[in-house]
C-alpha cells in the first residue's frame, strides 16, 4: 500500500492547477478572468488593500498608519513587552494545560519561553512537550527542563488529548502527513489548534479537507527562526521589549475565545508587536520570503559576489568583506534601525551612482526568480515538493552547505573582524536592496499587508537571519531554521546565484545605462513608509547570537544521529 507521504504527493499532484487558480491564492488573487488563449493568470489586486483591523477586550491594540497617498493603509497592531505578560492569564483563562508538539526549529523557543512567563506569573497552566517516544529529540526537551517526572514531557498522543491549546510545530511535510489521520481525531472540543505556519491549511484545501470546526484555528508566527525567538526573550528577561514579531491569524472561532488566545499566545512568547494575517497568506508570504532575500537570495548574492570581487582583483578576504560582511555588516543593520533609503542617501555622489548602477542591472533578474517563486508556492507545488522530501528524507537527509571556499575564507575573515572597519560595497549595496525591493514589489502586487511584506522581506532578514550569518556563517543561518526553510534555501540559491551573474553582472561589465525610471520608483516607494514605522517597533536590543542560551541553535541538534 502507498504510503501517507506518497498519498499526499498523489493527491497535491492531481489538485495543484486547481489550487493555483481556484480557492487557494491569498485575499487579493481574482482567478475569474482569461488572458490569450490557454495561458490563465490571476489578476492582482492594486496594493492599496483594506485595513487589517481586530477586536479584542483583554489587550490594547493601535491603529498605526503604514502608507501615504495614494497607497494610504492603516493597520491595527499589539506592542508587547513583559509589562504585557499580565494579561496574558486573562487571555488564557479556563486553559489548564498547553501542548507543544514537536521539537524543530519554534518548538523549542516557544515551548521555553511560554513556560517562562506562566512561570512568573505564578500560573498553574501546564506546557507540555509532546514527542514520538523514539523521537531523537526526547534528550534535548530533558537538556532544557521538560521531564516525564512532572508530566511536561509525555507521547505525543497523550498532549494532544489532554491539552487546551495544541501548538502543532511539527515539520510541514508530517502535519501533511498526519493531521487528519493521527492529531485532529484526538483534538479535544473545543480545544484550540495553533499553528506557526499556514502550510497545513494550504495542504487541506488541496485536497478539499477542512479542519474539525468544534475547534478554534489559530496562528501566531514569529517573524525569525525558533532560536533567534528564544534568544531575544532571553535578553527581555532584562531588557522590556527584546523579542521577535509574530504575526496572527484567527481562521475559525468556535468559542468566541481564539482572537484573545492568539493575542495571549504572541505576548507570551514574547513579540514586541503583534500584527494580524491570513493563514493563506502567511504561507504565501513566509515560504516564498525563506526562498528569497530572507535565506536563498542573500545565499545566493553572496557566493556571486564573492567569485567576482575575487575575479576583479580583491584578494578572497578582502572579497568576502565587500560582499557577505558589508551585507550583514553596514547594510543590514543601517536598514535595521533607519530603513532601506537610508542605506542610499548616505552615499557620496560616486557611490550613490555605483549603486544605482548595481540596483538598476539586479532588480529586474532578481524580481524574475521572485515571481517564478510566488507563482511555484500559491500553486501548491513548492508545498508539494516539500511533502515528497519528506518522503526521501531517511534516504537523502539534508546535507551541510558550509564547506565551500567562500565559508572557510569567511571563518577567517571573521577570526580576525574589527566591525568598524567592514566597508559598506554600494555594488554589494545595489544587489542586496534591488532583491529586497524585488521581494516587497511581489507581495504588493499580490495584496499583501505593509505589515506583513516589511516583517517577511525586511525585519525577519536584518534582525533575526542575518545576524547568525554574521556570527558563524551562511549554515548557522540556513541550519537554525525550518525544514521547509532549509530545503527552499538550497534549491532557489543557486538560482539567484546563475541569474544575476548571466544578467545582471554581464550589464554591469558591459557597462547597461542606469534605469532612471527605476531607480525613481525606488525612491518613491511607498514601503518605506511602512519601513519607517516599523522600525519605531523593532526590538529595543539587538539579538545575542554568541552568548550562553538555552536556544539549542549551535547545529548539533540539527545534524544529530
Amino acid at each position: 500500500m502507498a504510503s501517507g507521504a506518497f498519498r499526499v504527493a498523489v493527491f497535491l499532484s492531481l489538485v495543484c492547477s486547481i489550487a493555483a487558480f481556484g480557492g487557494v491564492a491569498p485575499r487579493g488573487l481574482f482567478t475569474n478572468r482569461f488572458v490569450s488563449g490557454t495561458n490563465f493568470r490571476p489578476v492582482l489586486r492594486k496594493a492599496n488593500i483594506g485595513p487589517m483591523m481586530f477586536e479584542t477586550k483583554v489587550f490594547q491594540k493601535e491603529t498605526l498608519k503604514f502608507s501615504n497617498a495614494p497607497d494610504e493603509t492603516y493597520e491595527d497592531i499589539l506592542r508587547g513587552g513583559r509589562d504585557k505578560f499580565k494579561l496574558v492569564t486573562k487571555a488564557f483563562e479556563g486553559m489548564k494545560q498547553i501542548g507543544v508538539i514537536g521539537w524543530g526549529s519554534q518548538a523549542p523557543a516557544q515551548g521555553q519561553n511560554l513556560r517562562d512567563t506562566l512561570k512568573e506569573l505564578g500560573s498553574d497552566i501546564k506546557v507540555t512537550v509532546g514527542l514520538r517516544e523514539s523521537s531523537p529529540s526526547w534528550k534535548s526537551a530533558k537538556l532544557v527542563g521538560f521531564t516525564e517526572a512532572d508530566g511536561t514531557l509525555v507521547p505525543q498522543d497523550k498532549a494532544i488529548r489532554e491539552s487546551d491549546l495544541v501548538m502543532l510545530l511539527i515539520s510541514d511535510a508530517a502535519q501533511a502527513t498526519d493531521y487528519k489521520t493521527k492529531i485532529e481525531p484526538l483534538l479535544k472540543k473545543g480545544a484550540t489548534l495553533g499553528l506557526s505556519h499556514g502550510f497545513l491549511l494550504g495542504y487541506l484545501e488541496s485536497i478539499g479537507e477542512k479542519f474539525r470546526s468544534d475547534i478554534n484555528v489559530v496562528l501566531v508566527a514569529p517573524k525569525g527562526m525558533g532560536p533567534s525567538v528564544r534568544r531575544l526573550y532571553e535578553q527581555g528577561k532584562s531588557v522590556n521589549g527584546a523579542g521577535i514579531n509574530s504575526s496572527f491569524a484567527v481562521h475559525q472561532d468556535a468559542t468566541g475565545r481564539a482572537t484573545e488566545i492568539a493575542l495571549g499566545w504572541g505576548i507570551a512568547i514574547g513579540s514586541p508587536f503583534i500584527f494580524e494575517t491570513t493563514l493563506k497568506d502567511e504561507y504565501c508570504s513566509d515560504i516564498y520570503g525563506e526562498r528569497g532575500i530572507l535565506l536563498g537570495a542573500v545565499h545566493g548574492i553572496v557566493e556571486g559576489l564573492f567569485r567576482r570581487y575575487i575575479s576583479q582583483g580583491m584578494t578572497p578576504h578582502e572579497a568576502f568583506k565587500h560582499s557577505c560582511e558589508s551585507i550583514t555588516g553596514p547594510i543590514t543593520k543601517t536598514i535595521s534601525k533607519e530603513g532601506i533609503l537610508k542605506v542610499y542617501e548616505r552615499m557620496g555622489a560616486a557611490d550613490k551612482a555605483k549603486f544605482e548602477q548595481a540596483y538598476s542591472a539586479a532588480y529586474k533578474p532578481a524580481k524574475d526568480v521572485l515571481a517564478e517563486i510566488y507563482d511555484e508556492v500559491r500553486s501548491g507545488n513548492e508545498i508539494r515538493s516539500v511533502i515528497m522530501h519528506g518522503n526521501r528524507f531517511a534516504k537523502f537527509p539534508i546535507g551541510k552547505i558550509d564547506g565551500t571556499y567562500t565559508w572557510k575564507v569567511g571563518a577567517e575573515v571573521r577570526a580576525k573582524r574589527v566591525e568598524s572597519e567592514i566597508p559598506l560595497n554600494p555594488v554589494t549595496a545595489g544587489v542586496y536592496i534591488a532583491t529586497m525591493m524585488a521581494q516587497i514589489d511581489v507581495l504588493r502586487e499580490a495584496g499583501h499587508s505593509y505589515t506583513e511584506i516589511v516583517n517577511e522581506s525586511v525585519i525577519e532578514a536584518v534582525d533575526s537571519l542575518c545576524p547568525y550569518m554574521h556570527a558563524k556563517g551562511v549554515a548557522f543561518m540556513v541550519d537554525n531554521c525550518s525544514r521547509t526553510a532549509r530545503l527552499g534555501s538550497r534549491k532557489w540559491a543557486p538560482r539567484f546565484d546563475y541569474m544575476l551573474e548571466q544578467q545582471a553582472y554581464a550589464d554591469l561589465d558591459n557597462n547597461a545605462p542606469i534605469n532612471q525610471e527605476l531607480i525613481a520608483q525606488f525612491k518613491a516607494n511607498p514601503v518605506h513608509k511602512a519601513v519607517e514605522v516599523c522600525c519605531t517597533l523593532r526590538p529595543s536590543v539587538d539579538i545575542s547570537t554568541t552568548g550562553a542560551s538555552t536556544a539549542q541553535d549551535d547545529l548539533s541538534f540539527t545534524f544529530r544521529q
